[in-house]
């Protein structure tokens, strides 16, 4: 398959912002593409190689791209950087550059899909000393054989900067319309999706084996499974009918969840963006071998630090301290940990996922050999309201975060955010002072003090069924020095020229940013808002919700992704729950 077939689809993909375009442009493109491309199409598409749990990346920094650039080109770099400076985006630039330049490449070939995706892989596979220019000498032998369009596309590529703005269930939309006529088939595909995290294989499947091999897909002991999310409420009462009277509550620790898979004595350790994390937690490895009774199980627990004199819970910031290359000898003794284990998906060959809490629990409770470092975490079925303040109290008083209420007949539902889990956190019982985990989409130059850095950030929420990242708020306020020259740095990567297809925003910014970094905020309240699109005309036609006084906690959710973030109906319910708690002012007080 031509690559420019496939730089077709993508500038038109580019050029679009409306999700069904996007889908059918896909649907072309998966019908042009051979059956056996389909995998290297999807994961060139999501801008990878591989799936994410393997870990692996073509490691292409931006620089190198300039090199490869300035040797095939014949423009310096500092020429190079100069038009970049113009473009803000190296693609754009690249095409720029090559785009009527004459090249006397006697052997110049057209490219192909098979012949990019392979030099690729070469680039992520090449390690030690002298890669730097190994890899800058492949990168350089495909933009040489390259078009201008098909150039700037490679660029974005290696320096993870794509840009297409398509999200994972678009493609599944897509798949679904293009092998089998029929868009509904995509909750199989979703379902396929959820248990292997792997969309390449979804689409490798469905092309060679159809709808019922889809349906054949499940769950693989080393592939990390999709994390079942939670809803939000503001009241145990509401939660308690939202689960039909009767629930278990357990603690919600503020620390990072994890997902172990164990084979036989072979352990692998998944975050819940399903990076393999298991090197950061040798001390977790070893405790699993000997304290999870199973040869073939997948378990998920909250991974928490722990005080070494008072055995209390310490900061999810301390936590971070174990995400290094190295050092981790010291990391474990300067940062023990504990892991509490709430939900069981996979044992003895058995498929969890489709059983009920009450039956998951039961089975976790008996595989579990529990020590300091490895428990259940605390729980309580009840339908007693007074129970359950007095047990969300108890978790207050024990640095957790409040607790979250399950509906004991449910199954788990991989990949999805629904009320049989329900989040109530302790800032739920007073006004809103929540804390809200917002995507960075754009920046603004700071100014005094702050010149040279960046002064706020445009934040967004994530809706779901669109694919899309609403904007709620400018935050400025809250960063110390410190977290603005650790922003910088995270932000500089994934800096690009215009506002992304898949972020809605009415402001206008200095930066724009890929929607990839989470970060933590808390506000005073939520109100109306003309310039703001999360929930445009829910409540009242032309205004959307925005944070009042937007406040940074100091906590990069690095854990997260950002499709994982508070969601935009999370916003609207809890504006909803805001105005409950508004009273009247009395006439002894309304004129002070």
């Amino acid at each position: 398959m031509k690559y420019s077939q496939l730089i077709e689809k993508y500038e038109e993909i580019e050029a679009t912002t409306k999700r069904l375009e996007m889908t059918d442009l896909l649907v072309e493109l998966f019908e042009r593409t051979p059956k056996k491309l389909i995998d290297q199409i999807i994961y060139l598409t999501q801008g990878k190689l591989y799936p994410d749990f393997l870990g692996i990346e073509i490691g292409i920094a931006e620089k190198i791209g300039v090199r490869a650039i300035s040797r095939t080109s014949g423009y310096s770099i500092k020429e190079i950087n100069r038009r970049n400076i113009e473009t803000g985006d190296l693609g754009d630039t690249t095409k720029i550059l090559l785009k009527g330049k004459t090249q006397s490449f006697l052997f110049k070939k057209a490219l192909t899909v098979e012949k990019v995706y392979e030099t690729f892989e070469k680039i992520a596979k090449t390690i030690g000393q002298g890669s730097t220019e190994q890899k800058l000498s492949l990168l350089a032998g495909l933009i040489a054989n390259a078009e201008p369009r098909e150039a700037k596309y490679l660029i974005r590529f290696v320096t993870k900067k794509l840009r297409l703005g398509i999200g994972d269930m678009t493609v599944l939309d897509a798949l679904a319309i293009a092998y089998t006529g029929d868009k509904s088939n995509r909750k199989d595909l979703e379902r396929a999706y959820n248990l292997s995290s792997d969309l390449g294989l979804v689409a490798k499947t469905i092309v060679t084996e159809g709808i019922e091999g889809i349906r054949e897909i499940s769950i693989n002991v080393g592939k990390p499974i999709r994390p079942m999310l939670a809803e939000r409420l503001s009241s145990a009462k509401e939660a308690l009918e939202k689960l039909g009277g009767i629930g278990a509550a357990e603690y919600k620790l503020d620390g990072e969840r994890l997902q172990i898979h164990k084979k036989n004595k072979e352990i692998r350790i998944f975050s819940r963006r399903l990076e393999n994390i298991t090197s950061h937690y040798p001390d977790i490895v070893a405790q699993s071998i000997t304290q999870i009774d199973s040869e073939k199980v997948i378990v998920e627990g909250e991974c928490v630090a722990i005080d070494h004199n008072t055995g209390a819970f310490r900061p999810f910031q301390e936590l971070m301290h174990r995400r290094r290359k190295h050092g981790i000898k010291e990391a474990i003794e300067a940062y023990p940990v504990s892991v509490f284990f709430f939900d069981l998906l996979f044992v003895d060959e058995e498929d969890y996922t489709t059983k009920t809490y009450r039956e998951r629990r039961e089975k976790l409770e008996q595989i579990i050999i529990q020590n300091n470092h490895m428990k259940l975490v605390q729980r309580l079925v009840t339908d007693d309201l007074d129970k359950l303040e007095l047990f969300f109290d108890q978790a207050i008083q024990v640095g957790c975060e409040g607790l979250v209420l399950k509906d004991l007949e449910s199954g788990y539902r991989a990949g999805n955010r629904e009320f049989s889990w329900i989040k109530w956190k302790r800032e739920y019982k007073t006004d809103l002072t929540d804390t809200i985990d917002l995507v960075v989409v754009g920046g603004l130059h700071g100014k005094g003090r702050r010149v040279g850095k960046y002064g706020a950030f445009l934040l967004a929420t994530f809706e779901n069924q669109h694919a899309k990242f609403r904007t709620v708020c400018k935050c400025g306020t809250g960063f110390t020095d410190d977290d603005l020259d650790k922003l910088q740095e995270l932000l500089e990567p994934i800096r690009i020229p215009v506002k992304a297809n898949n972020v809605d925003s009415k402001m206008d910014v200095d930066v724009w940013f890929s929607p990839k970094l989470v970060i933590e905020v808390i506000a005073s309240e939520i109100t109306l808002s003309p310039i703001h699109t999360c929930g445009m005309d829910t409540i009242r036609k032309g205004s959307g919700f925005a944070l009042r006084f937007p406040k940074y906690t100091g906590r990069l959710r690095e854990d997260k992704g950002p499709e994982n973030a508070t969601t935009e109906n999370e916003i609207i319910r809890m504006y909803k729950n805001q105005l409950k708690q508004i009273r009247p002012i009395s006439q002894d007080h309304k004129h002070e």
